[in-house]
Formats: C-alpha cells, sequence, structure tokens
C-alpha cells in the first residue's frame, strides 16, 4: 500500500516529524475545537480483528495461478473482504486462504473483476497505480510486504521498526547494513497513520524474498474492454528459509509448529470506487484496519497453525 493521492512509493517519511504526544494506549489527533483528543489503539477493537487457522497441504502444490490442486479447492477460505477503513461490504468478490507444509508458506487469492487490466510490467513498479492485490507478513521487529498486478508484475519491501534496528541486530546484517552503498533504505513513517506507538521504520524497498514464487491466471481476457471478465487469481509459495530476518527477533519456528500463532494482513486497492452513496476507500482487506493503512501490524488478522491437511 502506498500514498494514492501523492503518487509516491514511499510516502511522507522524510517530511513528517513523530509527534511528541503518543502514548501506547492511544495516539492524539486535534479535535473540531482545536483541541486534542486521544485515538484508540490499535485502530479497531483488538476482539474485532479476524482469525483463521491454516492446515497444511494435501498434496503438491504447482504455483501457476490457477488455484485447481485439490488442495486450493478444499481449503477454507476467507470472508469476503470488506472497505479497509469502514468494514462494509464491497461491490466484487475478494477471498484468500492460506495453506503451508515443511517447505513454503502458501497463499492465494480470488479476485473478482469484471474488467480486469493492468499496465505496468517492470518489477518494483508502482503497481499500486494499477489494481493489485497485497500480502503483508509480520514479525516482531520488521514486516514483509508483497504487492502484484494482473500482470503478474510484483513489487516487495521489507521494513524495519527503528526502536529494534540496532538493539536487536537487524543493523549488524549484510543485507541491512546501512554503510553499504548497495544497500539502499529510507525512513518510513506510516500511510495514514503516522503516529504509530513504535514510531517510524527503516523501508527497505529494493529488499526480495529469497526464491519466491508468484503466478496469476485470468479469467477472462486483460484490457478488452469489449468482454465481461470474471476476475483473476493469484498463488504465491513463500520459503521459510527466507523468513529469517522475520524470525530472528522472538526466534518462532519456521516452518511453524501445531498452534503457532503469526500476524499477516490480505488486501486489494483498485482504480475504481463503488459508486456513491457507497463510501468506497479504494481499499478492501480480509480484516478492516479502521484507517487507510497497511502498515499497522496490530490490526492484521490472527494465523493459527494446524498440523492437520486440509482433506482431514
Amino acid at each position: 500500500m502506498r500514498n494514492r493521492q501523492s503518487g509516491l512509493r514511499v510516502v511522507r517519511a522524510v517530511i513528517v516529524c513523530f509527534g511528541a504526544m503518543i502514548a501506547f494506549h492511544g495516539t492524539f489527533t486535534p479535535s473540531a475545537s482545536g483541541q486534542e483528543k486521544a485515538q484508540p489503539f490499535p485502530p479497531v477493537p483488538i476482539e474485532s480483528v479476524a482469525r483463521y487457522t491454516a492446515f497444511r497441504t494435501a498434496g503438491p502444490i504447482s504455483v501457476d495461478g490457477k488455484l485447481d490442486e485439490p488442495s486450493w479447492m478444499k481449503v477454507p477460505r476467507s470472508p469476503k473482504f470488506v472497505d479497509l477503513i469502514s468494514g462494509k461490504p464491497t461491490i466484487y468478490d475478494t477471498q484468500a486462504a492460506v495453506m503451508w507444509d515443511d517447505e513454503h508458506l502458501y497463499v492465494g487469492y480470488w479476485i473478482e473483476e469484471p474488467m480486469v487490466k493492468g499496465k505496468f510490467t517492470e518489477r518494483d513498479s508502482p503497481i499500486y497505480e494499477d489494481n493489485d492485490v497485497e500480502l503483508f507478513v509480520a514479525g516482531a521487529d520488521a514486516y514483509y510486504e508483497f504487492e502484484i498486478n494482473s500482470l503478474g508484475t510484483i513489487y516487495e519491501g521489507l521494513f524495519v521498526w527503528q526502536d529494534a534496528f540496532e538493539a536487536k541486530g537487524y543493523s549488524k546484517l549484510a543485507e541491512l547494513d546501512q554503510t553499504r552503498s548497495d544497500v539502499k533504505f529510507q525512513a518510513f513513517n506510516g500511510v495514514g497513520l503516522t503516529t504509530h506507538p513504535r514510531g517510524k521504520r527503516w523501508a527497505y524497498l529494493k529488499w526480495d524474498f529469497p526464491q519466491l514464487k508468484s503466478a496469476v491466471h485470468i479469467d477472462g481476457t486483460l484490457n478488452d474492454a469489449t468482454d465481461r471478465d470474471r476476475g483473476w487469481t493469484v498463488e504465491l509459495a513463500l520459503p521459510w528459509s527466507g523468513m529469517k530476518l522475520l524470525t530472528m527477533a522472538d526466534g518462532r519456528s519456521a516452518p511453524p509448529k501445531q498452534g503457532d500463532v503469526w500476524r499477516m494482513d490480505f488486501s486489494r486497492f483498485n482504480q475504481f470506487k463503488e459508486a456513491v452513496p457507497a463510501k468506497d476507500s479504494g481499499g478492501w482487506a480480509w480484516s478492516s484496519h479502521g484507517v487507510w493503512d497497511s502498515h499497522v501490524p496490530e490490526v492484521f488478522p490472527f494465523i493459527t497453525f494446524s498440523s492437520d491437511k486440509v482433506s482431514e
């Protein structure tokens, strides 16, 4: 997710100062009367955040975007995505599902879209200016962002909380070493929520998830307005071996153990909006964030891993 008003890949991170009036129970914004008023943090109550059980695959997965293996046919899907801010129903259907085995985390998306369009073909292009779907995977002190459009073009980034960067040893890792000229990074302060209690992150926007596999399948005709499409599907396989920067802070197991809980976010951003009077923000998610910002791990769905297979 990016600042779609400015069109910048990275938002106001370098020009927005972190406010001093921050507490771990809330943030402060001006009221209509000009007086400061506390806003709840997280932006949505924890009891309203979605929960899901991720089962093991029942057989091999071929990452081709079609989601047609028996495991994908049997896996429980998420509820339909809701508006990112309001949590209200959306005009088109979007669902996601998660599975795993000893080597990979698998994520699938089913995206209803009557007119499938895409224009960006170069990796790390501003594909949020296309219609896209996104995945966030959170560790204790860092999180990963993945975006993909209907052409299969991807955008990735790794974000490390600045309050943990030195303390937890991230600064000593070669791929995050800020003294190296080939390591690209910058400060990041969120999108719609710029007063997160933890403050800023270091954003590594050229970081690539090792050996990631992704694919898209279109049920229709791309960039053809003469017919009506059903939509598109996305299939991801993320090797557990690539999760080291996410697991190093708390030592969590990757692959996970029975009952382990991770936080992940699943969203969709569109260049269209439902007609008024609907209040469509243009961003939809598995679980509402209550704010125009994907970078809030505290509202990511809870994903509990089960050692049972999807067919059991």
